[in-house]
């Protein structure tokens, strides 16, 4: 495959050890493509550049035979999977975020529970207002999306001496910290949790989840963190849950995305948003580089690339 292209959105100097198989192209979302589409058979999508961007050179790839995001969600490019040529496969980042993505769900648990926007503002206006505040300590996490990213939130949960840790994913298993609940328990163990993990990738079945039945299942004084997708939640629900005072929310990710100046988010009560930075961090390069690197090599060598999450057929 020494004619074939690779289009990487890192340029390839700077991710080192490639094989010397292919033709690098640097290409991270700019206008005009930089080589001919039709020579690429390996396609690693710019990060954090949107739907448009990550799927306008996939209708021009018709020898493409790996989609590779550098994102552990993949909503933004499986909507092209059935028109990519049959057999080309689409492959996440698990593992890249991980880490990033866990370290920032903490940090909008902690900060929410402990009221740090509350103490900014008030330092903001010169005031001393001491309180007493939940602790992350004694309380029950329920975590749903229990992949990698779930369970790396809950490895830095457990030295916060929490009471208890629930587990969901689309469907019931065992994984090293305990037992894995279906989607189908979310009603018996949506009342007990104090603290919301939302990891789930948006999918049919997810997207929505958190509607107002959801929300009314959440315990008073509860806090739903979400470091997902936006379109996960309910916006309307939350809103009157948040207006209402009952619930607090965190969250990296809202729908729609980015909000716009005037939007009711911003404004209401309990919550404290981040602006979609849960892999954004300086974890986020060096794992994409040894990503981008395995992923080519085990193509390079015939073998099927690793975390294949669809396959165009």
């Amino acid at each position: 495959m020494a004619s074939a292209d690779v289009w990487l959105p890192i340029p390839p100097a700077e991710i080192g050890g490639l094989p010397e198989s292919f033709r690098y192209v640097h290409w991270d979302g700019e206008e005009e493509f930089p080589a001919d589409p039709a020579r690429c058979v390996f396609y690693a999508v710019p990060y954090m550049k949107g739907q448009a961007v990550s799927v306008r050179p996939l209708a021009h790839m018709p020898n493409l035979r790996v989609v590779q995001t550098l994102t552990a969600g993949v909503d933004h490019v499986e909507p092209a999977v059935p028109k990519l040529p049959r057999g080309t496969l689409l492959c996440n980042a698990r593992g890249v975020h991980d880490a990033s993505t866990a370290e920032l769900a903490l940090t909008l648990a902690l900060a929410s529970l402990r009221r740090v926007p509350e103490a900014v503002r008030a330092q903001d206006a010169g005031r001393w207002e001491p309180g007493v505040h939940p602790a992350l300590a004694d309380k029950t996490a329920l975590i749903i999306g229990y992949g990698s990213i779930g369970s790396a939130i809950e490895d830095r949960l457990v030295p916060f001496e929490v009471e208890a840790v629930h587990r969901v994913a689309r469907t019931a298993r065992t994984a090293p910290h305990g037992p894995v609940h279906a989607l189908s328990d979310l009603p018996r163990l949506l009342p007990e949790a104090d603290v919301v993990f939302l990891v789930t990738p948006l999918t049919d079945a997810t997207r929505g989840l958190v509607d107002a039945g959801f929300l009314a299942r959440m315990k008073d004084g509860a806090l739903l963190v979400n470091v997902a997708r936006g379109a996960v939640v309910d916006t309307a629900a939350l809103l009157a849950e948040l207006e209402s005072g009952r619930l607090r929310a965190a969250l990296d990710v809202t729908d729609p995305e980015p909000l716009s100046p005037g939007h009711p988010l911003w404004r209401a009560p309990g919550v404290l948003i981040t602006p979609h930075v849960g892999g954004a961090s300086s974890a986020f390069l060096p794992r994409a580089r040894r990503l981008l690197r395995a992923q080519l090599r085990r193509f390079a060598a015939g073998e099927e690339p690793e975390h294949v999450v669809a396959v165009a057929g």
